[in-house]
């Protein structure tokens, strides 16, 4: 695509969004002609006069080319919205993004999608809840959506992979940046098993105003939004508000009333938000079912197995207190509870407490 580089300078440039590019590459046809347009004519296009001179003077420094050589061998594909291979659900909203930066397998851009989303200081609840209702899609043939922030986001992804489904990580920040910084191993999984995107070239460092940005991405791609567990004024609400001015669906999962981090859900769940308890209510609503899978099947367990899970309930509990409840010697609770975590039906946390999945 010859006008791919200078998709990318105009990327580069500080005062363009991509609707100022998109606007610019309407009015004069080409991304080259938007490019290098003399500073009368960007202004007879409408961009307004400091960000007409901020491209006439940043654009001295760019060779478009050579950015766009650099960006490849670094290792990144590029998208615009000229590609064939840009999402289609994505182009249909408002303000798509002009250019998208990825590592990864592009063809699971072209699968089906359903965004979760939720808080970044997560409970136990909510890491469970979303690590199991991602698997559950992706066992069902659904890429997970999410944008690869500590809490939700971090467990969607790892409940996606682990369930060997492919996931697309939405960045606030340039490809090559891994924010948050200790999330670098799941990143490198993601490229692995599906795809990082960003609107935002190479280099770029998370900043507060990308992340609504980078939101509107996330419910771009998918055909539904599943809000697992958020505050009040979480920024996964705007997520799901994005998600209704795309006329996509909105699902909220219910959690505990006496937690702040189940009040956003509650509240989209009062305004007419769809409950999702399981895959199958997403699936449902979008017209797809649920396949029998290693991750949805039932598993057989034997009587010392199911006894030890029928003490569990669905909060976290230590191994004296299962002890106390099942009457089992210590090492054979230790083997048993061993078993259930192998079979998925457990998670132990740290002080040597466990919860039931």
């Amino acid at each position: 695509m010859r006008d791919l580089p200078f998709w990318v300078a105009l990327s580069k440039v500080s005062t363009l969004g991509a609707r100022r590019i998109l606007r610019l590459i309407a009015y004069f046809g080409t991304a080259e002609k938007a490019f290098l347009a003399s500073m009368d004519d960007l202004l007879a296009a409408g961009l307004p006069v400091k960000a007409a001179r901020a491209l006439c003077d940043e654009r001295e420094g760019l060779d478009p080319h050579r950015v766009a050589e650099e960006v490849h061998g670094s290792g990144f594909g590029v998208l615009t919205l000229a590609c064939a291979g840009y999402p289609l659900l994505l182009a249909e909203i408002y303000d798509p993004p002009a250019v998208l930066y990825y590592r990864g397998d592009i063809d699971v851009l072209s699968t089906p999608c359903v965004a979760m989303v939720g808080s970044r200081k997560a409970t136990e609840y909510g890491k469970n809840a979303a690590l199991k209702l991602a698997g559950q899609l992706a066992a069902a043939g659904i890429t997970v959506v999410s944008g690869m922030a500590r809490g939700i986001d971090t467990w969607a992804h790892a409940g996606a992979l682990g369930a060997g489904g492919p996931t697309i990580a939405v960045l606030g920040c340039g490809p090559d940046v891994c924010y948050p910084p200790e999330n670098l191993k799941l990143r490198e999984k993601i490229v692995s098993g599906g795809i990082i995107l960003s609107e935002f070239p190479p280099g770029t460092q998370p900043k507060p105003g990308h992340f609504p940005l980078r939101n509107r991405i996330i419910s771009g791609l998918s055909r539904a939004t599943v809000v697992v567990e958020a505050a009040e004024k979480s920024g996964a609400l705007i997520t799901a508000d994005c998600a209704l001015e795309h006329g996509r669906e909105v699902f909220a999962v219910p959690g505990n009333v006496n937690s702040p981090y189940s009040r956003g859900c509650h509240r989209l769940l009062k305004e007419g938000a769809a409950m999702a308890e399981k895959a199958a209510d997403i699936l449902a609503a979008l017209g797809m079912s649920e396949q029998e899978t290693a991750a949805t099947k039932a598993v057989q367990l034997s009587d010392t197995q199911a006894s030890v899970l029928e003490t569990l309930q669905y909060e976290p509990a230590h191994f004296d207190e299962i002890a106390d409840r099942c009457g089992l010697p210590a090492p054979q609770l230790a083997a048993t509870l061993v078993e259930l975590e192998l079979a998925g039906l457990l998670r132990k946390l740290p002080g040597n407490f466990f919860l039931r999945v």
